[in-house]
């Protein structure tokens, strides 16, 4: 190490600590002891150009052990990114672009929102994943148009997570070799040694799933980690784990202890500390000018690189214009032009049909024309129909297969498709039951917080699917979706509903669940129901009732739209006139103009809303007066009609309900 380079690190190390202690709130046992690694990383081999985040071809850094972040943006101020010295002032300050953990699209240069332990892992697999396909499908030779690594700095809690298992089991199958993990293995975790807890050999663990792994004692040795990333670099089949040996809290006297892990040393530890270290106590925030000078030379050297790779662009371009469009297209999420005009419409004559297999018609009508569609299931395509026609499988040999197979693993399934989405280029998806959802709930809501462009498609979504029984018929998992912020959720009523439901999650920014039946259903005639026009618009008017004043609104979303629409016509005959209302997206609904949700709810009336799930969620819509028929119990196990029937969702059920809002809305009166 250099006196510059030691002068860097500790820099970095300083930035980090005086941030924390400044918040009096943070992490500096993690910045102490990574720096050597994250220093030797973004000044020898990271590919950045901190003049723009977003140049295409840029490496991708992943911080998954997020925690660490106040290290993260001292490496980002020092570059040069638009990260000024003030923003590390007012670090976990409100209003501050510097905030507890990082935040993807908040702060210049970070890749992924990260802090919930191996999310960040996964989602670096993604970027991965989405690096090698674009770069097997656009480029040429002498035209390395797609050509950068993805690195990510994991820690102890990282391994100990099952979805970075998950995640790096996936990666060692599929042979990532542009994936470069650096491992902080520092031996403490928030409560102690992680040997309390955590024994196992991690390098061998990572050998077993196809990793290539690299073992580096000494984090502070800068050769042997520059040597180690070499090393890492050269390999083109398998991942690699660089094991770095650290210490937690390094130089301070709460080092190798959990004092150093989730706390600010404090005034007299800082003092301790930068004077173990040979640096300054005071000022705080303190750069020396000849470690600022070096640390932004990644100015000058990301435009270089930027400007390179912007010539080979260039002549691409000149030499294959077609394939240059189709490449830029699809960096900047640009839809071919009519591709909505190729959607499918179905007929009543077809029916009835499961929702899951009219998605999968969209999807054999969209795989030709939107090439930047691809993703598949966790080991469940046979079933989610989610397979794409006329693609080869994405594989260890095969970067341009579209057709994706996860395994069974749900969690890193969606944090893996966050990833791809964060990556940009392409607009992934991923499939399972809904009932599986739980298992990758923390990544749907990071799929939300960061508003990836990214579809999931959940089916077998109620007690319809029948036989399997409880453990596999959703019951809140609908409302449980609905709950999360930013997510867009939609639960169509038939195969018209499931087309524009596709449409309107390839054009809307954001996350987006199709919820979907296994069991067959009705379907509704496009030419008597405004489908196309409603379904954007989250709630509609479906049927309304033939004298146009309903004395009863029935409001249902999926499988049991049909079973109100079967109840207005008994109603009819009963003399009650009934408007039937699809609410295929909750979150849509609610954000059109309260003039369009009342002319559709119509206030006063009296409502009945059905929903083969828990009842939470619909009073806002049926009001103190309403009854919301659903299932706030588990199913059972027996043929779906039969499941349906003995829990109550039957037309006379529906009536029942009605009767029972029409004589509270006009006591003494019957329906």
């Amino acid at each position: 190490m250099t006196d510059l380079d030691g002068t860097c690190v500790n820099t970095l190390r300083f930035l980090a600590v005086d941030a924390v202690e400044r918040a009096k709130s943070g992490h500096p046992g993690l910045p102490l002891g990574a720096a050597p690694m994250a220093y030797v990383l973004w000044d020898r081999f990271l590919h950045h150009n901190p003049a723009d985040p977003h140049w295409p071809d840029r490496d991708r850094f992943v911080l998954s052990a997020g925690h660490g972040s106040a290290l993260l943006y001292a490496l980002l101020h020092a570059t040069g990114y638009d990260l000024p010295m003030t923003e590390l002032q007012k670090f976990r300050q409100w209003g501050s672009r510097t905030p507890g953990h990082p935040e993807y699209g908040h702060t210049p240069g970070v890749e992924a929102t990260t802090g919930p332990l191996g999310q960040g892992f996964a989602m670096g697999v993604g970027m991965a994943i989405a690096e090698r396909h674009l770069a097997s499908t656009f480029n040429r030779d002498g035209f390395a148009l797609v050509d950068h690594y993805t690195y990510a700095l994991v820690s102890d809690g990282d391994l100990m997570e099952g979805i970075a298992s998950e995640a790096a089991s996936l990666a060692g199958t599929l042979g990532l070799g542009k994936l470069v993990y650096l491992y902080d293995d520092n031996h403490v975790s928030l409560e102690g040694p992680t040997s309390w807890a955590f024994t196992e050999e991690v390098g061998r663990r990572f050998e077993a799933y196809g990793w290539f792994v690299i073992r580096v004692p000494d984090g502070n040795d800068l050769g042997s980690i520059d040597a180690a990333i070499r090393q890492a670099r050269a390999q083109s089949t398998r991942p690699t784990l660089i094991c770095v040996r650290t210490h937690l809290g390094f130089g301070s006297p709460v080092q190798d202890t959990r004092e150093a892990h989730g706390e600010p040393l404090g005034p007299v530890n800082t003092r301790s500390t930068k004077e173990k270290l040979g640096w300054p106590v005071e000022p705080p925030f303190h750069v020396p000018a000849d470690a600022g000078a070096h640390l932004r030379t990644a100015k000058d050297r990301g435009a270089g690189w930027q400007k390179a790779w912007e010539a080979v662009r260039e002549r691409y371009r000149a030499q294959y214009p077609a394939e240059a469009r189709a490449f830029e297209a699809q960096l900047s999420g640009e839809l071919p032009g009519g591709w909505e005009t190729h959607l499918p419409s179905f007929v009543v004559s077809e029916g009835p049909m499961a929702t899951r297999d009219a998605s999968q018609k969209v999807l054999n009508a969209l795989a030709p024309l939107v090439p930047a569609l691809l993703g598949g299931a966790a080991d469940l395509s046979p079933s989610t129909k989610t397979l794409l026609p006329g693609s080869p499988d994405y594989s260890a040999t095969d970067g341009v297969g579209r057709n994706f197979h996860f395994g069974v693993r749900e969690h890193a399934m969606v944090a893996v498709v966050n990833g791809m989405a964060l990556h940009g280029g392409v607009v992934p998806y991923g499939a399972t039951f809904l009932v599986f959802s739980d298992y990758a709930r923390g990544a749907l809501r990071l799929a939300a917080l960061q508003q990836t462009h990214a579809i999931f498609v959940f089916t077998h979504d109620s007690i319809g699917m029948g036989e399997d029984g409880p453990t596999h018929q959703p019951v809140e998992h609908l409302a449980s979706l609905r709950a999360i912020p930013g997510f867009n959720v939609y639960r169509p009523a038939d195969a018209n509903e499931t087309v524009a439901a596709w449409g309107a999650a390839l054009k809307r920014p954001g996350p987006t669940a199709l919820i979907l039946t296994r069991q067959k259903l009705p379907i509704l005639d496009p030419s008597m129901y405004p489908i196309p026009a409603g379904v954007p618009r989250g709630g509609y008017i479906l049927k309304d009732a033939p004298s146009g004043s309903p004395d009863v609104v029935l409001l249902a979303s999926g499988s049991e739209v049909a079973l109100v629409l079967e109840a207005q016509t008994r109603l009819a005959a009963q003399g009650t006139q009934a408007r039937v209302v699809s609410l295929p997206s909750w979150r849509l609904f609610e954000e059109q103009e309260r003039s369009y949700r009342d002319s559709v709810l119509l206030p006063g009336i009296p409502k009945v809303s059905v929903e083969a799930g828990v009842t939470q969620g619909w009073d806002r819509f049926v009001g103190s007066e309403g009854e919301c028929l659903g299932l706030d119990r588990f199913g059972a196990s027996a043929p779906g009609p039969v499941v349906q029937k003995e829990l109550g969702f039957t037309v006379e059920h529906v009536l029942e309900c009605v009767e029972r809002v029409r004589a509270a809305h006009h006591p003494g009166s019957r329906a």
